[in-house]
């Protein structure tokens, strides 16, 4: 199977997942990204089974409305039943690193809200060991210096995402050359660098599942 036949797998598996859990007063939080965009497509044959989501950028809340899915603001919901959402690495605990798509702040937020968070994932996306996929910092674009110069004294080599600007109005440093042994630790670093909006590592609050598509079908781990 090719890349894209393992994303929509998994993307089709993580609707059969949550479908127990829809019912009539049900929210969905709903992530950011080519996997993610597959579920939406599932999840619109269920359109409705549940009352509506929450998006974590604007690209995905557009995606929802184009499916006539009601896509709500998070300030106006008590509670998320689940959150959906890919990853660009997944170690065996569940600590991810995302963010490639630039939506880290609001996905961070939204799986905050949540009461479970299903990772889907294709098989390439496991690792041993995170740091491979450059970890994204979202800054404020005063901070930009100074935040990359912290970066490079945690052993990073932190870049500038050229041309983009987040949801938020902020914007992006792409951090090479890390080996993550402690997700958690780092993750706390990294956050409390003044300028630092939130940084691509999920392992404070990681995963509680992650579905992964595989050529010998989907794998699902538990944390």
């Amino acid at each position: 199977m090719t890349q894209d036949e393992l994303k929509q797998a998994v993307a089709k598996a993580a609707v059969d997942y949550i479908l127990p859990m829809l019912e009539a007063d049900t929210i969905v939080g709903v992530g950011t990204g080519s996997t993610a965009n597959l579920f939406i497509d599932e999840l619109a044959k269920h359109k409705n089974r549940f009352d509506g989501t929450v998006a974590s950028s604007e690209a995905t809340a557009e995606r929802l409305k184009k499916h006539g899915i009601p896509v709500y603001d998070l300030n106006s919901v008590d509670s998320i039943r689940v959150y959906v959402d890919g990853a660009d690495e997944s170690d065996e605990h569940l600590h991810l690193i995302k963010g490639g798509g630039a939506a880290l702040t609001r996905e961070k937020i939204v799986v905050a809200c949540s009461d479970e968070f299903i990772c889907i994932a294709d098989e390439s996306k496991l690792v041993n060991v995170l740091g491979d996929f450059p970890l994204p910092i979202e800054i404020i674009p005063m901070a930009r210096g100074h935040v990359a110069r912290e970066l490079v004294k945690l052993g990073g080599d932190p870049v500038y995402r050229e041309g983009v600007v987040t949801d938020n109005g902020n914007h992006i440093l792409d951090v090479y050359n890390l080996k993550i042994l402690d997700p958690i630790a780092l993750e706390k670093s990294i956050d409390g660098i003044v300028g630092v909006v939130t940084n691509g590592l999920f392992a404070k609050r990681s995963a509680d599942v992650l579905l992964l598509g595989t050529k010998d079908g989907i794998k699902t781990i538990k944390k």
